[in-house]
């Protein structure tokens, strides 16, 4: 009786001891393993080395690769990782590191450490092993003698670069004969056109924008300001073509004091300083004046312009000259 008792829990144990060790297979199959290969073991200075590193992981986790690695002595130039591939009962994950070096001798490259995330949060950390790797100089010159400087290379004349000097020449060619042709066009043009008509005089222009200018509505949409804006340099333009100065670019007290070296008397002169001075009060200080006002301002400008016409004579009928022009200035 007590045998077989013995015989029972001998065997009871026994299978425990199996599932145990079926267990314990199970949770080695399921942990996380990382490896590190090189292509190669041996470069010259400069050269690239491919490094592969896989992780078994279990399924269901992902591998986390570090952002950045810094595997000084050696240079990252290229990281790729592929998408997981079934390895069994786990996954399989692959990156592949392109190195170089530019250093001498027995270097090794560091270990570095990789993350494998459970679909529970929790993290396992891996770390690779380090690689030694031999970096050889390109060559060694075993003479011993220093060698002479190498003198300059000779250009060849090749075809292709003659082939070029011949189309840049052609370009050269096509260009000056394009100019040439435009200004013959150009000169054919204005010799059928005839003589351009003479310019019109200054007084013309600046009366003919008086009128437009009274005849605007910016007063009865309430801009003064944009009104002495335009009167003065309605001015300003029949300023610079009467009497050749850049009125337009100046202050007030510019163009009158470059006024006193020209043919304008003292008349004009005052005129002109009070009109433009008016309009400036409205552009800078923000006065408002009236329709009077500004009405009275736009025949001071009439009266200034019709002043300053210069005489000259038109057409000459049977001895008498006609002219054009109003007297000599008077007071404005």
């Amino acid at each position: 009786m007590r045998s077989r008792e013995a015989c029972a829990w001998a065997r009871h144990r026994m299978a425990a001891a199996i599932v145990c060790l079926i267990a314990c297979a199970d949770a080695a199959d399921a942990q996380s393993r990382i490896r590190a290969d090189l292509d190669t073991q041996r470069i010259t200075v400069g050269d690239h080395l491919t490094m592969t590193v896989s992780v078994h992981h279990p399924v269901g986790s992902d591998v986390a690769w570090p952002d950045s690695l810094s595997l000084t002595p050696f240079e990252v130039l290229e990281a790729r990782r592929s998408a997981p591939e079934v390895a069994g009962d786990s996954l399989r994950t692959v990156a592949q590191l392109t190195l170089t070096a530019f250093e001498l001798g027995d270097l090794d490259i560091p270990a570095f450490e990789v993350g494998v995330v459970a679909p529970e949060a929790t993290e396992e950390v891996l770390t690779t092993d380090f690689l030694a790797v031999q970096v050889v100089s390109v060559g060694v010159d075993e003479s011993g003698d220093i060698r002479d400087i190498r003198g300059p290379l000779a250009i060849s004349l090749s075809a292709l670069r003659l082939a070029l000097w011949l189309l840049a020449a052609l370009a050269l060619v096509g260009l000056a004969w394009l100019a040439w042709r435009r200004l013959r066009t150009r000169r054919s043009d204005e010799e059928s056109a005839g003589p351009r008509a003479p310019p019109r005089p200054p007084h013309e222009i600046a009366l003919e924008a008086l009128a437009r200018l009274e005849h605007s509505p910016l007063l009865g949409r309430g801009l003064v300001k944009e009104f002495h804006i335009e009167a003065s340099d309605i001015l300003r333009r029949y300023v610079e073509g009467r009497f050749g100065v850049g009125a337009p670019e100046m202050t007030t007290g510019e163009v009158l004091e470059r006024l006193e070296w020209t043919e304008a008397d003292s008349a004009f002169r005052d005129g002109l300083a009070s009109m433009l001075q008016t309009c400036d009060v409205v552009k800078f200080a923000k006065v408002r004046p009236g329709a009077d006002q500004a009405s009275e301002l736009l025949a001071l400008g009439r009266r200034l312009v019709e002043a300053s016409i210069p005489w000259r004579p038109v057409a000459e009928r049977a001895g008498a000259v006609e002219l054009v022009g109003t007297a000599p200035p008077a007071a404005v």
